[in-house]
């Protein structure tokens, strides 16, 4: 007698049926996941159709914004890289920092912030708050008033704007103000003033010499040549006493 006993026709008939519902789950959910994948995947089902932008805009053109998002193909809302596209925002001249979030179903919410332009560097960048050189083009119609020009080396910008700051925070106290202000390479200071006088300051003790030529520019003002001179420059780098250098006021008007 064989030890192998046949299954019933009924058992058999269950078995087989289980494999096939088995099989046919199995592959309905690898189809529907693909299904699923290709539809999120799809622009044209899940589109990213629109975008805002904003932040406190001066300098920055929105239609270059713009551009920067629609360089390349957004993808879906699922599949759009926003890392890639922050990349290229901020790879516009006027852009700090961009922030993107996308926002169900279909729309990319873009948040930038602007350079803030203190001072002008070496004649052909621009200078933020934070000390960085960046490249730009200015349009001055839209500051509420000129900028700074600050001259210095390379690897002290950190230390010519801070040279900056604290002779301006001495000067407008009198109401006085910086155009531009120059670092040497041996650290030694120029300061022109907006009512073009230029201050001689050299290496040491500029707070100090700063005040000395407050507490003098009412004797100066008071000289018989301020009738007929203007005021060209003044050297600080002494001691005691300044040295004042006069220019005729006709050559001004000239």
């Amino acid at each position: 007698m064989s030890q192998h006993a046949k299954l019933p026709p009924l058992t058999q008939w269950n078995f087989w049926l289980g494999v096939v519902i088995c099989v046919v789950t199995i592959g309905g959910f690898v189809f529907g996941t693909w299904y699923l994948m290709d539809v999120l995947e799809d622009e044209q089902q899940v589109p990213l159709a629109r975008f805002n932008v904003q932040g406190q805009l001066q300098q920055t053109d929105v239609a270059a914004i713009r551009e920067a998002i629609l360089a390349q193909p957004l993808g879906s809302f699922f599949t759009a890289d926003v890392d890639q596209i922050r990349a290229r925002i901020e790879a516009l001249p006027w852009v700090k920092q961009a922030s993107l979030r996308k926002v169900w179903p279909d729309r990319l919410s873009v948040h930038v912030t602007e350079q803030t332009p203190i001072a002008h560097w070496n004649g052909d960048r621009l200078l933020n708050a934070e000390g960085d050189v960046f490249s730009a083009e200015l349009d001055t119609r839209k500051l509420p008033q000129a900028l700074p020009q600050l001259f210095g080396p390379e690897r002290e910008v950190e230390q010519t704007l801070t040279a900056y700051r604290d002779l301006q925070g001495l000067l407008s106290l009198n109401g006085l103000s910086i155009s531009a202000l120059r670092l040497t390479d041996r650290f030694s200071v120029n300061v022109v003033l907006t009512s073009g006088i230029e201050l001689k300051l050299g290496r040491e003790a500029t707070a100090e010499r700063i005040k000395r030529f407050i507490d003098l520019l009412p004797k100066i003002k008071s000289h018989p040549n301020n009738e007929k001179e203007r005021i060209e420059a003044v050297d600080l780098r002494y001691d005691t006493g300044v040295a004042v250098s006069w220019q005729p006021k006709e050559a001004e008007e000239s």
